[in-house]
């Protein structure tokens, strides 16, 4: 075989770890200009509203719109969206949102009460929150999957309103992209994108509502921007480069793994592609389908570039070895390409979907099979989960106490206060105290 298209490892080589981790490293957003440009984006919109929004739009856009209004795409537009695509196309939308709609209806938390034996009420009260904002790439990327995954499972948590941001580029919409909107239940949306269009979100402006949390991918720009409003807003997170890791047996076709691996190499060539198995002949054959394989791809570049610099066949000793492996790296997908993988289930500590069994590519989680395509990168989850209903709900304590349980509670209340040298609090406690 000629020059490699991608690194080969074996995890019972001594410098095996640090080869791993100089794989793994990324750096997330980072970039000192970007920041600066950010920040001076942010201010803008913050203190000038819609009028620096619509600068930045009209500028960076290519837009000559007069004022927001311009912007806004209208209802009967959005129905109409669903008339411009296929049917094929509609349909295909349909299926994947109801699908995930019912996977994510499963995630609702209800409210809860207990009692106590003197009469105190202790429980948890969910609500979901008012306002959302959907951030959805826009003008020739077209990624209608991402606005069926952030915006139902929002609107399943009871979201009173939910606003999608999206850029058009001279002018240019993706109908896909707006029928998937209308099919999920968008409430608004707003031809705006970039920094300008997070800050608008995060602060308000005269005509775009301030939301509780915003969602969905963007580019340096957006991530740069989503990171510097946390705590003004909600994120959902700052995601890094796609990344696929495989767990084989050695049985399962060739061609079947290496497309697997191209499924993530293809998104840009910073995504990560790795296959575990104890099987060396098998890596052979996996590269070989690889070497075939890639030249057929339209999208050919990226991917080689992803997996030579980024991706990885892993000889390692057992099966047993490759999940160490692999809750070491935490993966974003991770595929049990194996005989029996409910059996490994239970070993799997960190991976953000697990995709169970031969017949199990990753490319129909990214799609349709119904749980969310939103997921922990770059490690994180090992502490993350994938976004879901839970991340649109908010829980309140609910605490009322009975006379006699008052009496009680504030007894323990007022050592504990008066150890903390907290008078006030010790004394409101003892109000309470009956003699």
């Amino acid at each position: 075989m000629s020059e490699s298209l991608i690194t080969r490892l074996d995890a019972s080589q001594s410098d095996f770890k640090q080869r791993l981790d100089d794989l793994l490293a990324w750096e997330s957003v980072s970039d000192t200009r970007v920041a600066e440009v950010v920040n001076d984006i942010l201010r803008q919109v913050s203190t000038r509203g819609d009028a620096a929004v619509l600068e930045y739009t009209n500028k960076f856009d290519r837009r000559s719109a007069q004022s927001i209004s311009n912007l806004v795409v209208t209802a009967e537009q959005l129905k109409n969206a669903l008339t411009e695509i296929t049917p094929e196309q509609r349909n295909a939308l349909e299926v994947a949102a109801e699908r995930i709609r019912s996977y994510h209806k499963h995630q609702l938390q209800t409210s809860w009460q207990y009692t106590e034996a003197d009469g105190t009420i202790l429980g948890q009260q969910i609500s979901a929150m008012e306002r959302v904002g959907l951030y959805v790439p826009g003008g020739k990327a077209s990624y209608p999957s991402s606005v069926l995954m952030n915006a139902i499972p929002a609107k399943v948590a009871g979201v009173d309103e939910l606003t999608m941001v999206v850029p058009a580029p001279d002018g240019e919409l993706s109908p896909m992209v707006l029928a998937a909107a209308a099919i999920a239940g968008v409430d608004r949306v707003i031809t705006i994108g970039g920094a300008q269009a997070v800050a608008a979100l995060a602060y308000g402006t005269e005509t775009i509502a301030k939301v509780d949390k915003i969602v969905g991918p963007g580019n340096i720009y957006v991530a740069t921007a989503k990171r510097a409003v946390f705590g003004q807003v909600a994120i959902d997170m700052i995601a890094g480069p796609s990344e696929i890791l495989v767990i084989c047996d050695g049985l399962t076709d060739p061609d079947w793994i290496a497309m697997d691996l191209f499924s993530q190499a293809e998104h840009d060539e910073q995504a990560q592609a790795i296959l575990l198995c104890p099987d060396a002949d098998y890596l052979d054959k996996v590269e070989a389908s690889i070497a075939r394989l890639l030249p057929t791809l339209s999208r050919n570049e990226i991917a080689k570039t992803s997996l030579k610099n980024r991706g990885a066949l892993i000889k390692v000793a057992d099966i047993e070895e490759a999940i160490v492996v692999s809750n070491r790296i935490a993966p974003e997908h991770l595929e049990l390409s194996v005989e029996d993988p409910k059996a490994l289930l239970p070993k799997i500590r960190h991976a953000g979907a697990i995709f169970m069994g031969r017949f199990t590519p990753e490319a129909l989680g990214d799609y349709c099979a119904g749980p969310n395509h939103v997921l922990p990168t770059s490690g994180t989850a090992r502490f993350s989960s994938p976004l879901g209903v839970y991340d649109f709900q908010k829980r309140s304590s609910i605490i009322m106490c009975s006379a006699a349980g008052a009496s009680e509670l504030s007894k323990v209340a007022s050592v504990l206060a008066r150890g903390e040298y907290l008078e006030a609090h010790a004394r409101s406690a003892e109000y309470r105290i009956k003699d």
